[in-house]
């Protein structure tokens, strides 16, 4: 029977020769994720199923990215509840305050193959499937379930295929196409589908920013968010796991597939207004949008490749003095990756902050939160209405190319077309 990269993997999990869109499988789980938010309420369900050990602790992953370092009481907290769990449970694979955001530290530290099942108590681990994973998030509950368990219920979803085409201009990047995708077919548009991206477009991506693309299918309903594996996945682990893993390609001809032809050839850079991800225009169209602070990070954008982005643009330009402009990088290899490249340099002497590696403003409640009637443009995923702090604040998202060139002039500002 033809299937979809999804069902292929939900097949070989559950044991099963083959799947159906719409159909519930109990699927063996490869590695799950909590991170310091989430985490305490895991155990909270955990303690409430009265389990005392966890099915596999080589299978666990804990990252502390959003409250890092802690900033409440609470926060700290929850750290301490964490670091007494992964004693007590043996869990070799955490990573405290100094690592990273945890959609960049689980691919880094290679614990993401591809048709392997990946879920995370977060919504973005749909990032996951840039390396050709079924990645999901999930709720703490159902974690707490994985957790004693090793296993998680699910329905199979049907599959939506984007098959991008074209070159894409200069100054035009992977978070401009995805942006694009999801102001084409609405924040409901993929609603519970695996969002899978194929096409000469992406195939010539490199991992960056085809974890982008995936890190984005949340918005606009996907349960997750898959690129086909293959040589350039096969580089990204090489030094990075020793493990076996299985590629699966969609069959052309499976029932659940729904293709949709996307060519980029002429696309401008785009930017998602207030106050919904799917309110996209081209970033010439809102030029006139001045903003008060600048956020160039976070799981979508915080990687190396969109770090130098950003300093090509700032390299021996001043910001906007009216402008906050936080640089956070997704992890501490990313970081260490842009000191060595001389890229601090260029963003402490164009005026910027250079932040720890964390989630940093994109879940409203650390550092850089905007205040009532301010402005930020982010190269983050979400831009509801209290997203980065203030519910009176209003924020846009772009690449970190558009946001750099604003943060020196002061407004939303599109780069030259060359």
């Amino acid at each position: 029977m033809s299937m979809t990269i999804s069902e292929k993997i939900l097949a070989k999990s559950s044991g099963n020769e083959k799947v159906e869109a719409g159909e519930i499988v109990m699927a063996d789980i490869d590695t799950a994720m909590v991170h310091d938010l989430t985490g305490p309420l895991t155990l909270q369900a955990l303690e409430k199923i009265n389990t005392n050990k966890v099915w596999d602790p080589e299978k666990i992953v804990i990252p502390f990215d959003h409250q890092v370092p802690a900033d409440t009481l609470d926060a700290a907290k929850n750290h301490q509840i964490l670091r007494k769990f992964v004693k007590e449970q043996g869990i070799k694979n955490f990573y405290d305050v100094y690592e990273g955001v945890c959609h960049q530290v689980l691919p880094e530290k290679g614990h993401v193959l591809p048709g392997t099942i990946v879920v995370g108590s977060d919504s973005h681990t749909c990032t996951h499937g840039a390396l050709g994973a079924f990645g999901t998030g999930i709720g703490s509950t159902d974690m707490a379930m994985v957790f004693a368990t090793g296993q998680l219920w699910f329905k199979v979803p049907e599959t939506l295929q984007f098959n991008v085409t074209g070159d894409l201009k200069e100054n035009v990047t992977s978070k401009d196409v995805i942006l694009n995708i999801i102001g084409q077919i609405g924040q409901d548009g993929a609603r519970y589908k695996a969002c899978e991206y194929t096409g000469e477009t992406v195939q010539n991506m490199d991992m960056s920013d085809r974890m982008v693309l995936s890190n984005m299918a949340i918005e606009c309903g996907g349960k997750t968010g898959i690129v086909p594996a293959d040589k350039i996945t096969d580089e990204y682990l090489k030094n990075r796991t020793t493990k076996q893993y299985t590629k699966f390609t969609t069959d052309k001809d499976a029932a659940s597939l729904e293709v949709m032809d996307i060519d980029v050839s002429d696309l401008e850079p785009q930017v998602a207004c207030p106050n919904y991800v799917d309110n996209v225009k081209p970033a010439s169209e809102v030029e006139d949008v001045e903003i008060d602070q600048v956020f160039i990070g976070s799981c979508t954008n915080g990687r190396l490749k969109d770090l130098e982005q950003a300093a090509r643009v700032l390299k021996g330009n001043k910001i906007n003095p009216e402008v906050r402009t936080l640089v956070i990088p997704a992890s501490r290899t990313i970081y260490k990756q842009a000191l060595d490249e001389g890229l601090m340099d260029i963003f402490v002497d164009a005026g910027a902050l250079i932040c720890n590696p964390c989630c940093g403003p994109c879940l409203g409640g650390h550092v850089g939160v905007i205040g009532d009637g301010e402005v930020s443009l982010s190269t983050s995923n979400r831009n509801f209405k209290g997203r980065q702090g203030s519910p009176e604040g209003k924020v846009y998202l772009s690449s970190p190319i558009v946001a750099a060139e604003s943060a020196i002039t002061g407004h939303i500002t599109a780069p030259e077309k060359k």
